[in-house]
């Protein structure tokens, strides 16, 4: 393949998620530059065709698009900031873990040295780049998305969230409350389950049916927290706050800790006595809204 006409990239960190993404931009006929700190974790990807860079600073200037994948947003900082860097008139895409704040942090610092600069997080594990299963989140000016759109997507699914850099952190994380909300619910349940001999192989499904069924819910649940009104549609909170009751009862009287439900409980119970009860229960984002609430 030609890559003459194929945007030159560069790779900044090269832990397993930095050598699958240096490794789609290999794949895609992208001349690849990378650069770790661990000279050695570049051989294979050389092997495939990719140029080590010797500092941090040539690796930058090989490329005008510049992906850094490192541990956290110091070691961004760490390695970005010194005499031998010159990001200006290159792009900056982070895929570094982190929060808003820092994100927001590192597109002021890279505004100040003349680069423009793109956040990301990557919804996706190793194996999965280069594939529509692996999802990429971009946050930033428009303009500087568009302009590498076509690169980026050598990576996954790339979905560009808005202008303010925090996004895709934010997104991230919301991600994450969901993913680990899921299956302490599900593991619940297993628990519940296994006290009556059911194996979890034989709840998982039924377990999905019911997380599927949910999810359905989620456009309607919006639109009332969106417009702040909370009509009793489906049930009312004080119907939900029976049932959460009932299976806190369950938990215990079966030896199974009942500490995720009777937190539920607790949210919904403030929410009762603050005059919503017979509203439905969208109506816990205020309380989700009230940091440090008990």
């Amino acid at each position: 393949m030609d890559n003459r006409t194929r945007t030159p990239v560069t790779v900044i960190g090269l832990g397993l998620m930095g050598q699958a993404l240096a490794g789609a931009f290999l794949k895609a006929g992208h001349p690849t530059t990378v650069w770790n700190r661990t000279a050695a974790k570049a051989d294979r990807l050389v092997a495939e065709g990719a140029r080590a860079a010797a500092t941090v600073g040539q690796a930058i200037e090989a490329g005008s698009l510049t992906v850094v994948c490192v541990t956290d947003y110091r070691a961004f900082h760490e390695l970005l900031d010194s005499g031998d860097v010159a990001p200006q008139g290159t792009t900056l895409v982070n895929l570094t873990s982190g929060d808003s704040g820092q994100a927001r942090e590192a597109a002021r610092w890279a505004g100040q040295r003349g680069a423009r600069y793109l956040d990301g997080a990557v919804m996706a594990i190793p194996s999965t780049i280069g594939t529509t299963e692996a999802v990429i989140l971009q946050s930033g000016a428009r303009a500087d998305f568009d302009a590498h759109a076509s690169a980026l997507g050598a990576l996954g699914t790339v979905t560009y969230l808005g202008a303010d850099h925090g996004l895709a952190s934010l997104y991230d994380v919301s991600g994450l409350a969901m993913m680990w909300s899921v299956l302490n619910a599900w593991l619940q349940g297993t628990a519940l389950l296994r006290t009556a001999g059911v194996e979890a192989a034989a709840y998982a499904p039924f377990a999905q049916r019911i997380a599927a069924g949910v999810a359905t819910w989620l456009p309607g649940y919006a639109e009332q927290i969106d417009r702040g009104s909370f009509p009793a549609e489906v049930s009312s909170l004080e119907t939900d706050a029976r049932a959460m009751a009932h299976l806190i009862e369950e938990s215990e009287a079966a030896g199974v800790d009942a500490e995720l439900p009777k937190l539920i409980k607790a949210m919904a119970d403030r929410a009762i006595a603050a005059g919503h009860g017979k509203e439905q229960y969208p109506v816990l984002i205020e309380e989700f809204g009230r940091p440090g609430a008990r």
